[in-house]
Protein backbone atom coordinates (compact mmCIF):
# COMPACT_ATOMS: atom_id res chain seq x y z
CA UNK A 1 0.00 0.00 0.00
CA UNK A 2 1.42 3.13 -0.69
CA UNK A 3 0.63 6.26 1.32
CA UNK A 4 1.32 10.34 1.02
CA UNK A 5 2.83 11.96 3.35
CA UNK A 6 2.65 15.63 3.35
CA UNK A 7 3.36 18.23 6.50
CA UNK A 8 3.86 21.73 7.44
CA UNK A 9 1.45 23.27 4.56
CA UNK A 10 1.01 26.41 6.63
CA UNK A 11 -2.08 27.73 4.41
CA UNK A 12 -0.13 27.60 0.97
CA UNK A 13 -2.91 27.17 -0.98
CA UNK A 14 -1.38 26.95 -4.84
CA UNK A 15 0.77 24.26 -3.31
CA UNK A 16 -1.98 22.25 -2.04
CA UNK A 17 -3.60 22.33 -5.14
CA UNK A 18 -0.73 20.78 -6.49
CA UNK A 19 -0.13 18.07 -3.84
CA UNK A 20 -3.83 17.16 -3.92
CA UNK A 21 -2.56 16.42 -8.09
CA UNK A 22 0.90 14.71 -6.98
CA UNK A 23 -0.95 12.36 -4.73
CA UNK A 24 -3.96 11.31 -7.64
CA UNK A 25 -0.79 10.72 -9.94
CA UNK A 26 0.73 8.66 -7.52
CA UNK A 27 -2.47 6.51 -6.89
CA UNK A 28 -1.91 6.82 -3.27
CA UNK A 29 -4.49 5.15 -0.91
CA UNK A 30 -4.21 6.68 2.15
CA UNK A 31 -2.99 10.75 3.10
CA UNK A 32 -1.27 11.61 6.23
CA UNK A 33 -0.68 15.10 8.20
CA UNK A 34 1.80 15.80 9.76
CA UNK A 35 0.76 19.34 11.47
CA UNK A 36 0.92 22.96 10.80
CA UNK A 37 -1.83 22.88 8.84
CA UNK A 38 -3.10 26.34 9.76
CA UNK A 39 -6.21 27.28 8.70
CA UNK A 40 -9.71 25.24 7.58
CA UNK A 41 -8.93 26.37 3.98
CA UNK A 42 -6.30 24.19 3.66
CA UNK A 43 -8.31 20.97 4.78
CA UNK A 44 -11.80 22.13 2.66
CA UNK A 45 -8.43 21.74 -0.53
CA UNK A 46 -7.50 18.48 0.68
CA UNK A 47 -11.37 17.64 0.35
CA UNK A 48 -10.39 17.07 -3.48
CA UNK A 49 -8.37 13.76 -2.34
CA UNK A 50 -9.82 10.40 -4.07
CA UNK A 51 -7.90 8.88 -0.54
CA UNK A 52 -8.61 9.59 3.23
CA UNK A 53 -6.64 12.02 5.21
CA UNK A 54 -5.43 11.42 8.58
CA UNK A 55 -3.16 13.53 10.86
CA UNK A 56 -2.31 15.25 13.83
CA UNK A 57 -1.90 19.72 14.64
CA UNK A 58 1.06 21.11 14.84
CA UNK A 59 2.41 24.08 16.79
CA UNK A 60 0.95 26.47 14.14
CA UNK A 61 -2.70 25.07 14.23
CA UNK A 62 -4.15 27.56 16.89
CA UNK A 63 -7.61 27.57 15.15
CA UNK A 64 -8.70 24.22 16.77
CA UNK A 65 -12.16 24.67 15.94
CA UNK A 66 -12.25 25.77 12.21
CA UNK A 67 -9.32 22.74 11.74
CA UNK A 68 -11.53 20.12 13.36
CA UNK A 69 -14.68 21.46 11.92
CA UNK A 70 -13.11 21.34 8.26
CA UNK A 71 -12.02 17.54 9.22
CA UNK A 72 -15.36 16.41 9.52
CA UNK A 73 -17.01 18.42 7.06
CA UNK A 74 -14.35 16.25 4.31
CA UNK A 75 -14.39 12.90 6.77
CA UNK A 76 -10.69 13.33 8.01
CA UNK A 77 -9.11 11.91 11.36
CA UNK A 78 -6.94 14.96 12.80
CA UNK A 79 -6.06 15.16 16.51
CA UNK A 80 -3.33 15.30 18.67
CA UNK A 81 -0.41 13.74 18.62
CA UNK A 82 0.88 10.88 18.94
CA UNK A 83 -2.01 9.34 16.18
CA UNK A 84 -1.20 5.28 16.16
CA UNK A 85 -1.81 3.38 12.94
CA UNK A 86 -2.35 -0.12 11.89
CA UNK A 87 -1.91 0.08 8.20
CA UNK A 88 -0.68 -2.67 5.88
CA UNK A 89 0.84 -4.80 9.29
CA UNK A 90 2.59 -1.90 10.01
CA UNK A 91 2.30 0.20 12.78
CA UNK A 92 2.67 3.52 12.38
CA UNK A 93 3.05 6.72 15.04
CA UNK A 94 2.27 10.35 13.66
CA UNK A 95 4.10 12.99 15.80
CA UNK A 96 4.51 16.41 14.63
CA UNK A 97 7.62 17.72 15.90
CA UNK A 98 10.02 15.05 16.34
CA UNK A 99 10.97 15.46 19.89
CA UNK A 100 7.39 14.09 20.40
CA UNK A 101 8.84 10.51 19.47
CA UNK A 102 9.38 7.44 21.67
CA UNK A 103 12.42 5.83 21.67
CA UNK A 104 11.64 2.91 19.72
CA UNK A 105 8.90 4.17 17.58
CA UNK A 106 11.01 3.89 14.16
CA UNK A 107 12.69 0.57 15.13
CA UNK A 108 11.47 -2.95 14.76
CA UNK A 109 9.32 -2.73 12.11
CA UNK A 110 7.78 0.70 12.86
CA UNK A 111 7.16 3.60 10.99
CA UNK A 112 7.42 7.07 12.65
CA UNK A 113 5.98 9.97 10.75
CA UNK A 114 6.89 13.92 11.49
CA UNK A 115 7.56 17.10 10.32
CA UNK A 116 8.19 20.60 11.71
CA UNK A 117 11.92 21.50 11.31
CA UNK A 118 10.79 21.08 7.11
CA UNK A 119 13.81 19.05 6.16
CA UNK A 120 13.79 15.72 5.05
CA UNK A 121 14.49 12.88 7.43
CA UNK A 122 15.00 9.14 6.35
CA UNK A 123 16.69 7.19 9.09
CA UNK A 124 16.25 3.54 8.86
CA UNK A 125 16.92 0.82 11.75
CA UNK A 126 15.99 -3.00 12.44
CA UNK A 127 13.01 -2.84 9.78
CA UNK A 128 11.69 0.59 10.77
CA UNK A 129 11.68 4.02 9.69
CA UNK A 130 11.26 7.28 10.59
CA UNK A 131 10.19 9.87 8.01
CA UNK A 132 9.88 13.59 7.13
CA UNK A 133 9.26 14.40 3.78
CA UNK A 134 10.36 17.91 4.51
CA UNK A 135 9.57 21.50 2.95
CA UNK A 136 6.15 21.62 0.98
CA UNK A 137 5.01 25.38 1.85
CA UNK A 138 7.82 27.16 0.40
CA UNK A 139 7.48 29.83 -2.51
CA UNK A 140 10.55 28.68 -4.56
CA UNK A 141 9.39 26.34 -7.20
CA UNK A 142 10.86 23.23 -7.24
CA UNK A 143 12.12 23.03 -3.60
CA UNK A 144 9.15 21.74 -2.19
CA UNK A 145 8.46 18.41 -1.75
CA UNK A 146 6.10 15.67 -0.31
CA UNK A 147 6.33 11.84 0.17
CA UNK A 148 5.01 8.84 -1.05
CA UNK A 149 5.91 5.72 0.75
CA UNK A 150 5.06 2.08 0.60
CA UNK A 151 4.34 0.76 3.66
CA UNK A 152 5.14 -3.45 2.35
CA UNK A 153 8.57 -2.43 0.76
CA UNK A 154 9.66 0.82 3.03
CA UNK A 155 10.50 2.76 -0.27
CA UNK A 156 10.25 6.37 -0.59
CA UNK A 157 9.40 8.99 -3.32
CA UNK A 158 10.29 12.16 -3.13
CA UNK A 159 8.09 14.24 -5.61
CA UNK A 160 9.41 17.91 -5.93
CA UNK A 161 7.53 20.92 -7.31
Amino acid sequence: MRIGVVSDTHDNLPNVRRIVEIFHAAGVRRIVHTGDITRADTLDLFGALDAPLHGVYGNNDVDRTGLEAAARRNGFRLGEPPLRLQWAGREIVVVHDPRELSRGDGRFGRIALHGHTHRPTLERDDGGLVFNPGECAGMMRGLNVVGILDLVTLSVELPRF
